[in-house]
């Protein structure tokens, strides 16, 4: 044990698999003075529509809430870039006192003309929320004049979680659903949605279904277009990959348009072979498809088998901790890990429901950590505690590991390396490998 302490506030968001009847607490706001790993709303907003690669990304309000989120997923395009561009009114103590406004619309008019986007998103800031700038009628104006649908994002940082900027950008995009043609969408046709492309990852899924016999209507947002946006009402069936960031928008969807939704993973062989034979479920009618995917799954595990091997054999029994924003991804992590003979030891996340932690709680071994809402101090004490050789986590909790001298694994949306699909586990596990086995360890101890 060590003497590090836990807040008496926070102890109900901790559980310790078989050391008392299951019980956790999650969904509510991070306590204040804790540190929580969590981002803000607005955050949340731009990690989802910021792969939107010919929109405008416009933040309103002060320069730093722009700083801290400019290009801020390794989200790659295979067209144009305009989304990695951070645009900012720079809102100062002057606006603050006399409204944003003005500026706000000079701004919008000038981009508009320089870089002519198929649509702009407008963020709102804590600043924005606190001075009540009427952004909506601003975005409205700006649409009528210029022809370039402007759609506001209600993301002020201070009304909730990073959850809630999830929802602020739902809404947001499915303003745009809709308004496309749907003429020429095959029969066996999907929508991906909270697949962001990271490093490339959504090349690789969408060269999947391809060979399966299934065409991608849209992918929102990971090298996303705005029409293509537009038509996804005409897809046969949503695919949703990050369940925490997208399944607001496969529910509106699955009202208006009658679209049904299934939750995936395309992290680790398990749950990326289910994903793809899921989807070939769904179009059982066509029983190529099915087939297809057969051969598909056999050829890709055995591509890359003899290697995982020889990858599990130099791994196993380490132990690691997994602290990641959504418990799905927790889920298949587990998975994956346990695939190469890693134990897990720790398991959290920033925005589990409580169906997600019963699942981790029966997916987990006796004696593992789950928590919600974590920070460094907690995760520090666990690591310390559990004797972890690897953490799994994003660039907030990279510090973490280091400090306490042991192995990273960025699974987070900054990395540039693709973790999903068949090539993405083995890219997983040669990392996990190179971490765990480095000579420099013994060096931090």
């Amino acid at each position: 044990m060590t003497g590090i302490s836990i807040l008496k506030e926070r102890k109900k968001q901790i559980y310790q698999k078989g050391a008392e009847p299951f019980s956790i607490t999650c969904g509510k706001h991070s306590l204040a003075g804790s540190v929580s790993q969590r981002a803000c709303v607005f955050c949340g907003s731009r990690v989802v529509l910021y792969p939107i690669a010919d929109a405008l990304h416009l933040i309103h309000g002060p320069i730093g809430c722009a700083a801290y989120t400019w290009d801020i997923r390794g989200a790659l395009s295979s067209g144009p870039e305009l989304h990695r561009l951070s645009f900012s009114t720079d809102l100062q103590e002057k606006d603050v006192i006399f409204g944003g406004e003005k500026k706000l619309y000079h701004a919008l008019i000038d981009l508009i003309h320089e870089y002519k986007p198929k649509a702009a998103f407008v963020y709102s800031t804590c600043i924005v929320g606190i001075i009540g700038d009427d952004v909506e009628a601003v975005c409205k104006k700006v649409s009528r004049e210029t022809g370039v649908e402007t759609l506001p994002v209600h993301s002020e940082g201070f009304k909730g979680t990073k959850k809630d900027g999830y929802k602020a950008a739902c809404e947001a995009l499915f303003k745009l659903v809709g308004q496309g043609s749907v003429d020429n969408i095959s029969p066996y046709s999907i929508n991906i949605l909270g697949e962001f492309n990271i490093g490339g990852e959504a090349w690789i899924i969408k060269d999947y279904y391809k060979r399966m016999g299934v065409n991608v209507v849209s992918t929102m947002t990971g090298d996303g277009r705005v029409d293509d946006v537009r038509r996804s009402h005409g897809a046969m069936l949503n695919v949703v990959q990050c369940s925490g960031a997208m399944t607001y928008l496969a529910d509106m969807m699955k009202e208006k348009y009658g679209i049904p939704y299934i939750r995936v993973s395309y992290f680790g062989l398990e749950d990326m072979s289910k994903a793809l034979y899921d989807v070939a479920e769904y179009f059982s009618h066509n029983p190529e498809i099915m087939t297809c995917t057969q051969e598909l799954v056999r050829y890709e595990i055995s591509r890359i088998y003899p290697e995982l091997q020889k990858i599990k054999t130099a791994v196993k029994g380490k132990r690691a901790a997994i602290y990641v924003g959504g418990a799905f991804k927790a889920f298949s992590l587990i998975k994956a890990l346990k695939y190469i003979g890693i134990n897990v030891i720790l398991a959290g996340s920033q925005t589990g429901n409580d169906a997600d932690y019963e699942v981790l709680r029966d997916m987990c071994d006796k004696g593992t950590i789950i928590l919600d809402d974590a920070n460094p101090l907690e995760l520090s004490k666990y690591i310390i505690e559990k004797k972890a050789d690897l953490f799994i986590g994003g660039v907030k909790e990279r510090p973490i590991a280091y400090k306490m001298g042991i192995g990273f694994c960025d699974h987070n949306h900054e990395r540039k390396t693709p973790l999903a699909g068949y090539s993405g586990m083995l890219n997983f596990a040669r990392e996990v490998y190179l971490t765990v086995t480095s000579p420099v360890w013994q060096f931090a101890r």
